[in-house]
């Protein structure tokens, strides 16, 4: 059963969340500020919703603070955003946004579409490409024929964004925000010369790039 901490000082609004969510399967964990949240966190949650807009400590100051401790997702509960506070919020450790008001039910959908993805992520530890392709995503470690790639953590980092979606086209600042983090300026070069790299060690390891250029836009692992 999976288990969500709802941090809103809406007395109104947790009741209601509560009650969607315990009736569609999840047990369901409550605060009203960020000190109650800190004393919750503890019971590891698959998943927060977290208001930004609280008194005393905001959202933002209260993700930063317990995501050094949490693994899972984190998702904003906000009235209105900005492109600056989406950057803000990706900053301190936030996963997505979900604007108020909401439809419950959408958002009971985004709830579990994070929790499917965590869920595929945690049971699949290592994924199989054409029967010779090995990564070991709990070791990070890839595998050509039995025979183990060397990589840097960046590079590996790359492989495991790209690989985890295939087909799916990333952007060039896309992969910088999750890379090298928000507050990092995004490098061309830098960018380049990982993927060179990367292309590399497949050819010195006999295997076919894996990586294509999508000319103009980033980059993709292709389709399974």
């Amino acid at each position: 059963m999976p288990k969500i901490l709802i941090v809103d000082d809406e007395a109104d609004l947790l009741k209601l969340l509560t009650e969607y969510f315990e009736i569609n399967g999840y047990t369901v964990m409550t605060a009203k500020n960020s000190r109650e949240a800190l004393r919750k966190v503890e019971q590891q949650p698959d998943l927060v919703l977290l208001d930004i807009n609280m008194p005393e400590q905001n959202g933002l100051q209260l993700c930063e603070q317990i995501r050094d401790f949490v693994s899972c997702p984190i998702v904003f509960l906000t009235a209105r955003i900005e492109d600056a506070d989406k950057i803000a919020g990706f900053q301190a450790g936030g996963d997505d946004y979900i604007l108020k008001p909401f439809s419950i039910h959408e958002l009971g959908a985004r709830v579990e579409a994070h929790l499917r993805r965590e869920r595929r992520i945690q049971t699949k530890s290592s994924v199989r490409f054409n029967d010779d392709l090995v990564i070991d995503y709990t070791a990070r470690e890839l595998y050509y024929r039995d025979e183990r790639i060397p990589l840097a953590k960046k590079e590996f980092a790359i492989i495991e964004l790209l690989s985890m979606h295939p087909g799916m086209v990333f952007e060039k600042e896309r992969i910088y925000e999750k890379i090298w983090g928000l507050d990092n300026e995004g490098d061309s070069s830098v960018m380049a010369e990982h993927i060179r790299r990367i292309r590399s060690k497949f050819k010195e390891f006999g295997c076919s790039n894996r990586i294509e250029t999508v000319w103009g836009v980033g980059y993709k692992w292709p389709s399974l």
